[in-house]
């Protein structure tokens, strides 16, 4: 790993070489030390900007690799495991060079975070699962278009209902970047509690999502499959489940499995959110992850 030139918890733009692999990160805020995780996976890591967390929490934002500016893989778009996204957070927590850090993941970045606490809870406050799940698979994806009919039916009166269906039809035949951000602009009002009715509030949100398409194939072209049901009652570090109670991808029924399985969790729900309720409802969100975090700080910085 290559040796800081610079504080690396300085506000601002930062890179780390981690085993041959350029891992960028952004820092905002101050206070104790937060590495959120975004999702996707391939999704650029703007989204997920949280300015009230930032006023209570110094938030690391990694560019997960295979995005932005971080590298990619030689076998890119296919071996972007979880193992591998661990991997890279061990050596990004080993170079801020803090006791310990508390760990988000917002959706696929929630996988990611689990899986990495369960295997080196050693250096982590407390986890922040952010719209994430269990498991996925056919269950999860079979809940994923229950929900989303539900939604069509709300909506069905409205005339850009039919390009948000079209897009989740395609999902399955994207496989480029263009293509992956073209699709993922036009899915988002489906993530959200209430797009349409604050329309010109998120339409800048929608504009500026951006993403690389990533497989979710590994090295071997093998199906990379997301199980932790049954490890997740080891989880023993402080965990606070987040969901939004209008999420169509990791909702509510997801959030409280975790919560179920996790000992000791909290959950929180945010009533009038969907995917992003750091966009939605972001005072609600920022205060419960902040109450959550003074409550098990025990030496984060």
């Amino acid at each position: 790993m290559t040796i800081p030139r610079t504080d690396p918890l300085t506000v601002g733009t930062h890179t780390v070489d981690i085993d041959g692999v350029t891992q960028r990160y952004h820092v905002h805020g101050t206070g104790p030390v937060c590495i959120a995780h975004s999702g996707g996976p391939g999704i650029f890591w703007e989204y997920l900007r949280m300015p009230a967390l930032e006023r209570h929490l110094t938030v690391v934002y990694p560019e997960p690799i295979g995005t932005g500016g971080s590298g990619r893989l030689a076998s890119h778009p296919h071996g972007y495991t979880r193992p591998r996204y661990s991997r890279l957070l061990e050596g990004l927590i080993e170079h801020l060079g803090v006791p310990e850090v508390y760990l988000l993941g917002h959706s696929h970045g929630g996988f990611v975070a689990q899986y990495h606490a369960l295997r080196h809870p050693e250096r982590i406050a407390g986890v922040i699962l952010y719209e994430s799940a269990p498991f996925t698979g056919p269950e999860h994806a079979a809940e994923a278009v229950s929900l989303v009919q539900q939604f069509a039916e709300r909506h069905s009166d409205n005339p850009e209902l039919s390009a948000v269906l079209a897009a989740f039809a395609a999902i399955p035949t994207t496989s480029d970047d263009a293509g992956f951000t073209t699709l993922l602009r036009a899915l988002v009002p489906v993530y959200f509690a209430d797009y349409w009715g604050r329309e010109t509030e998120f339409a800048p949100f929608r504009a500026a999502v951006s993403a690389t398409f990533v497989s979710g194939l590994d090295e071997n072209l093998e199906p990379h499959l997301i199980d932790d049901s049954q490890q997740l009652g080891s989880l023993t570090l402080p965990t606070l489940v987040v969901v939004g109670r209008h999420d169509f991808i990791c909702g509510v029924r997801w959030a409280q499995e975790l919560h179920q399985m996790i000992p000791g969790s909290e959950l929180l729900i945010l009533e009038q959110s969907g995917h992003f309720g750091h966009i939605e409802e972001p005072q609600e969100f920022s205060r419960g992850v902040t109450r959550f975090v003074a409550a098990t700080t025990s030496g984060a910085t």
